[in-house]
């Protein structure tokens, strides 16, 4: 079995115009590649023979407002039979539109979905591109970090109503006085009440 050292070398060396950066961390392969270059990289780790990487794991994105390149696009992938991990991730501008991979994972489908949902990502050729996780008429991007937590709705279905109803969202912090005594002797609420009761 090939261990991520030499892995990592065979990547870096049929792919070199391609691969940016590497690096091994946590006992997982990390490799940094321009945008431009995703379809073939994608193609080539999963179909070459050494490689294998045939399963996609996840898409995810991170949100970095003050940077140029404000979004970092990160694909994970798991191969089974060399039972190793990649994490490949490029970074994109606020409104580019980035290549669809569902030619080559299918699975991958869901996950751009769930991308543009939250982020407001575009993939061209998506089939099927539209939100997945929040309501259809849901204005803004809520993984965004500049995204307001007031002022948007919720929808919800009334039992009682018979209808869909749409309400402010309100998401607050409660917060919660912890006594951090010991679970055995009791918290000072139950203390009170008994020594009341006695």
């Amino acid at each position: 079995m090939i261990n991520l050292q030499d892995l990592e070398k065979k990547i870096n060396s049929e792919q070199a115009s391609k691969i940016k950066s590497s690096e091994i961390k946590h006992n997982q392969l990390y490799i940094n590649i321009d945008c431009n270059d995703l379809i073939e990289v994608l193609f080539f780790l999963k179909n070459n023979a050494t490689t294998k990487f045939r399963q996609l794991i996840d898409i995810t994105a991170v949100d970095y407002p003050e940077q140029k390149q404000r979004f970092k696009l990160t694909y994970l992938m798991l191969s089974h039979e060399l039972n190793k991990r990649i994490i490949l991730s490029y970074s994109i501008n606020e409104n580019e539109v980035i290549p669809s991979i569902t030619e080559i994972f299918p699975s991958a489908n869901w996950m751009e979905r769930e991308v543009f949902d939250m982020y407001g990502i575009k993939f061209k050729d998506h089939p099927d591109l539209r939100r997945i996780l929040t309501d259809y008429n849901f204005k803004g991007f809520p993984l965004r970090k500049d995204f307001p937590l007031t002022g948007h709705n919720e929808v919800r279905y009334s039992e009682d109503e018979k209808k869909v109803l749409y309400e402010p969202v309100k998401l607050e912090q409660n917060y919660r006085n912890f006594d951090y005594e010991s679970p055995w002797e009791g918290t000072k609420y139950i203390k009170e009440i008994s020594k009341k009761n006695d």
